[in-house]
């Protein structure tokens, strides 16, 4: 250990339900260098468990019942580390959290008092559920700012265990951080901070106990009025600042107002000392919210505590009256639905009729589209129709036929295709007719854990109806794959009765037919300009973020690289385009948003280098045969939260950065394309683009819309007898 370390990771208070032991756990066994962990044991429980890591932790035992805020001055006391991350004992760590938040607390300014970061959430029942914080932190830039900047960091969740403070700063003020209060002290924290940085990746798990579980004075709710008249007393001439606080102000108490006020005369005390505080911290010529959060911030404003009740049970009654006017709506649209859909389940199937969808319903792409391509030249006499969203539409190729779910049509092509083919799942109301054909072509190859293999996992089984999936699964005649990998996950995780097609990715088989002059044309559309390097950014989706954020900074990276070189950023699907906070593209810029650029094989074709991170895209990109980097900051925490099959470092299809640093410097020297990069993108491709040589969508249409013998369909090309299409320095 350094004599002063980066890091104090400060973990505090007593063993609620025997959660403190899983902390500390991988501490002592994973310790940090650069980073020491002291423990402010409250009472013997939670000493013993500090003990039993003799040698790991600094130790200060505290006697039963002390608050939490003495327990963080006590551990602070004992800190030495230049950044105090404080994290009460019955929360969590995400796994590599320490490490990244030592190394990037190490880059900050002396300026920044304060780095904010995300955390997930944790209840008795879920774990690792998303917070809000993520695209608040990311709009924030990555640069330390005054408060006054970006007041809407008030906004965040108001604890300390999603943000870190300098040992400095916590020494000065530590009367009001060291408060029993902890939101005042978070709050207070961002207050009297000289400039705040934020990262917007989750490294703090918060656990929310049962009340019952919790001491009876712990569980109690602090009075937000106290909270905010004390709050207002740090920033007594800072209008920005003021305006925020003053919202949220407002917003907490309504909500404490609503939730935890009993009706009574203490409702109405309390209402009158939020109106008079109200009242007094309002700034001149502040605006507030329109619609009906205005209305009630104005009433208690006004102290008008009889009106407001009446507007409370109104407005419940009006809710639940269209509540249950909207329930009798979908009742009644769900019941037309299925009386059309079972009325056209009487007609033969068209043997000429093929519904195609991807992605539910987003539109023509993915495999689905190759094939259906491969069928209009195969077999002309199959006529395709697309399920594709009302939102989608507009999107498609000319001439695209389509149906909108829920329409009519809709009803009847799906009860009489004899060819369905997705490359997720039809809805679970969908029959599985006798003679219909169901195609599940997927949509990637997987490293996370993907189906029945995603149980163990919390973060990744959200939500999902295990037995329902196999009902779906059940339906499925054929499952297309492109390498014995898949084959062996799809079989294991999906298991039932169908057929398993190795024959290749059908989206894969343009790597093998594109020429230069396709790949010359696709980067003119893109805007790069010749002889410049094109690098493909395409990170997947995190079941731990609430949104996507883009895990680096692209304005730094870019200015790093230099002119030379163009970043494609490409967002996850998941993710709405208008939801991702990337920088405003503007004409000639070096940074191209082409989130919602389709189809995504064009961008493969125009990138000298792709940069993933965990995304099925490198399996598809490395059947072009060109550099691959991976840059897997949060590896640990992914692995740990939604499970993989196997250790992305050691198998990755080329160098892995563990940071921004390091993915700069890989790209800015040869590293990104030398012979070991070569080397391990050889393996990986012999690995994993086993079955994709230019000819997957021909044997797909052969063997399931023409019904010919698998042993009449055209061999997989052995890997070393393929040309992929040219680079980009090939064709310029």
């Amino acid at each position: 250990m350094p004599e002063t370390p980066e890091l104090s990771v400060i973990v505090h208070g007593p063993d609620v339900r025997d959660r403190l032991p899983a902390l500390l756990g991988p501490l002592a066994a994973h310790p940090v260098p650069g980073t020491e962990v002291v423990v402010a044991a409250v009472g013997d429980r939670a000493r013993e468990a500090a003990g039993a890591h003799t040698g790991a932790f600094t130790v200060v035992p505290l006697p039963e019942g002390t608050g939490d805020g003495a327990a963080r001055a006590a551990g602070a006391a004992r800190a030495r580390g230049r950044w105090l991350h404080f994290v009460h004992a019955h929360d969590g760590l995400p796994p590599g959290a320490p490490a990244t938040l030592a190394g990037h607390a190490a880059t900050l300014p002396g300026t920044a008092d304060v780095l904010l970061f995300d955390h997930v959430r944790s209840t008795w029942n879920a774990r690792d559920l998303p917070s809000p914080d993520g695209p608040r932190l990311a709009r924030a830039g990555r640069d330390a700012l005054a408060l006054d900047e970006r007041p809407a960091l008030l906004r965040t969740a108001p604890a300390l265990g999603n943000r870190a403070v300098r040992a400095a700063f916590w020494r000065a003020h530590a009367r009001a951080l060291a408060d029993e209060d902890e939101p005042f002290a978070a709050l207070a924290a961002l207050l009297l901070a000289d400039r705040v940085a934020c990262l917007p990746h989750p490294l703090h798990e918060a656990h929310r106990p049962r009340a019952r579980s919790l001491p009876p004075a712990a569980a109690l709710p602090r009075d937000p009025v106290d909270r905010y008249e004390r709050l207002f007393a740090l920033v007594p001439d800072r209008a920005a600042v003021r305006g925020a606080l003053y919202d949220l102000m407002l917003h907490d108490c309504l909500r404490h107002f609503a939730r935890t006020v009993p009706p009574g005369p203490g409702a109405r005390e309390f209402f009158h000392r939020a109106a008079l505080a109200a009242r007094r911290h309002r700034p001149e010529g502040h605006r507030g919210p329109a619609g009906f959060e205005g209305l009630r911030r104005s009433l208690l404003e006004r102290d008008a505590h009889t009106e407001y009740r009446a507007l409370r049970t109104a407005n419940g009654a009006r809710r639940r009256a269209g509540s249950a006017v909207r329930s009798a709506r979908r009742r009644a649209g769900a019941l037309r639905r299925e009386h059309r859909y079972r009325r056209a389940l009487a007609a033969p199937l068209d043997p000429c009729l093929a519904v195609f969808s991807a992605y539910w319903d987003r539109g023509a792409a993915c495999n689905p589209a190759a094939i259906a391509a491969e069928l209009a030249r195969r077999a002309p006499h199959v006529h395709p129709v697309w399920v594709v969203g009302a939102a989608h539409t507009a999107l498609l190729p000319p001439g695209t036929d389509h149906v909108v779910p829920g329409t009519r049509r809709h009803a009847e092509v799906l009860a009489r295709a004899a060819y369905l083919v997705n490359n997720v799942n039809f809805p679970d109301s969908v029959v599985k007719r006798p003679g219909a054909v169901h195609l599940q072509t997927h949509h990637g190859t997987p490293l996370k854990r993907m189906g029945l293999d995603q149980m163990p996992y919390p973060a990744a089984a959200r939500g999902l109806d295990f037995g329902a999936l196999l009902d779906r699964v059940d339906r499925w005649d054929f499952s297309v794959s492109a390498n014995g990998h898949s084959t062996r996950v799809w079989e294991r995780a999906y298991p039932s009765g169908y057929t398993s097609l190795d024959h290749g990715y059908p989206r894969n088989d343009v790597f093998y037919r594109a020429g230069a002059a396709e790949v010359r044309a696709v980067r003119e559309r893109l805007g790069i300009p010749p002889g410049h390097r094109a690098v493909l950014y395409a990170p997947t989706h995190r079941d731990y973020e609430a949104g996507w954020i883009p895990r680096l900074d692209l304005a730094a990276l870019t200015e790093s690289l230099g002119e030379g070189t163009v970043l494609l950023v490409r967002g996850h699907y998941f993710h709405a385009a208008a939801d991702t906070p990337l920088p405003r593209p503007r004409p000639g810029g070096r940074i191209i948003d082409v989130s919602s650029y389709d189809p995504v094989e064009d961008l493969c074709l125009a990138a000298d280098v792709l940069v993933t991170d965990y995304s099925s895209i490198m399996f598809d990109y490395a059947n072009l045969d060109r550099p691959i980097v991976i840059h897997a900051d949060d590896w640990e925490t992914y692995r740990a939260t939604r499970g993989v099959y196997f250790d992305l470092p050691a198998g990755a299809p080329g160098p892995v950065a563990r940071g921004q640093d390091e993915l700069t410097e890989l790209l800015a020297t040869d590293a990104w394309r030398d012979g070991a990069a070569a080397a391990a993108r050889t393996a990986f491709r012999r690995r994993f683009c086993e079955y994709d040589d230019g000819r997957a969508a021909e044997r797909v249409v052969r063997r399931v819309f023409l019904g010919e013998d698998e042993q009449a369909l055209p061999p997989v090309l052995p890997l070393g007898e393929r040309t992929p299409a040219p680079r980009p320095e090939e064709v310029a």
